[in-house]
């Protein structure tokens, strides 16, 4: 609504720098699917919102001044003072939320209380809410707020960096984003566009090769790091003692020739059934790999995907020509250094 605002507002395309509203878009969406709250952030300041993307901010600088990793002299600093207010913030709303749910849940009785949300779905705090392991224990509020902070703090930026991403390398081949477009219409044709449906999203193929592609060419996160549980043999002969933590770029593999041929190129057809056949699931990996890899993964896809068609089914994504191309920045997701700007054009014939 926002883009239509400013495209109708304007004459001719309009530009756009894409990221910093697709953050705000995937936090009021987590908001809502984790906390089931309205944020409105997208329209007005929410004093938990800027907590988050402050401490995402101080996170990056911290990072690039070494006499601010010990926690002690952090502490004593401006930036720490700021951290620990922004921290207070976030842990006290999830406290708030899961101790209201909790005493509703004791209140209520667990069918009752399964029957009073019965009808508006149930979000992240529900589910953790009735969890429990082999034994029959349950998750104390303290699990329950750690869960949902990681959540909401690994599931903003990543995801507004890959849809960022995804719509600059689809406003570089309009002949993909077409494709796209034309897949989204003739699925939902005779439906409103926001009548999208669990069912759809896996109706849409070529969409979903080209969020890989994306993922593959500028994946969100560029490295992880894992501590050897054990030692790891290499293919030369050396040995990583265990206990060792390796760094594992993300994005070399991404873009080795060995793995991937012309590995600069968009294309889609990588991830064709009949060319992904033989491929080892290590050759990608943006949502890293093997039992700590992301627990949103499934989530971002399926928000990708509707994101992806509610703006192609609406709006024509174009590159700024008079704009030099833009210079990856990666911090904690990959960024562009001036931001990642679009142009952005009604699509004919919607209103």
């Amino acid at each position: 609504a926002k883009w239509g605002s400013a495209v109708a507002a304007g004459v001719g395309p309009v530009e756009l720098e894409v990221l910093q509203p697709l953050s705000l878009l995937t936090l009021d969406t987590l908001q809502k699917c984790i906390f089931s709250h309205e944020s409105h952030c997208q329209e007005r300041p929410s004093e938990y919102i800027q907590a988050i993307l402050e401490l995402s901010s101080l996170v990056v600088r911290r990072q690039l001044r070494p006499l601010l990793h010990p926690w002690w002299l952090y502490r004593l600093s401006s930036d720490g003072r700021r951290f620990a207010r922004a921290c207070a913030t976030v842990h006290a709303f999830t406290a708030d939320v899961v101790q209201r749910r909790r005493h509703a849940l004791a209140r209520l009785g667990h069918q009752a209380w399964l029957d009073s949300r019965r009808g508006q779905g149930m979000d992240f705090i529900d589910l953790l809410l009735l969890a429990k392991d082999e034994n029959g224990h349950t998750l104390s509020d303290e699990d329950i707020a750690a869960e949902a902070d990681t959540f909401m703090f690994e599931g903003h930026d990543t995801t507004a960096s890959g849809l960022a991403w995804l719509f600059y390398n689809l406003a570089g081949h309009p002949e993909h984003q077409e494709r796209c477009r034309r897949e989204v219409q003739q699925l939902l044709a005779g439906r409103d566009t926001a009548d999208i449906e669990w069912e759809d999203l896996s109706q849409l193929p070529f969409t979903t090769m080209c969020i890989k592609e994306s993922l593959r060419l500028h994946p969100p996160v560029t490295a992880v790091s894992r501590r050897c549980t054990q030692d790891v043999p290499l293919r030369d002969g050396r040995v990583i003692p265990k206990g060792v933590i390796c760094l594992m770029s993300i994005y070399g593999t991404h873009h080795n020739p060995d793995l991937w041929p012309e590995p600069e190129v968009f294309n889609p057809l990588r991830f064709s059934p009949e060319n992904s056949k033989g491929r080892s699931p290590a050759s990608f990996i943006p949502f890293s790999s093997g039992p700590r890899n992301c627990i949103g993964q499934s989530f971002a896809m399926a928000e990708m995907k509707v994101v992806v068609a509610l703006t192609l089914s609406r709006f024509v994504l174009r590159r700024d020509t008079a704009r030099p191309p833009p210079r990856r920045k990666p911090e904690l997701i990959l960024r562009a250094e001036d931001g990642l700007w679009l142009l952005l054009e009604p699509l004919e014939g919607v209103a």
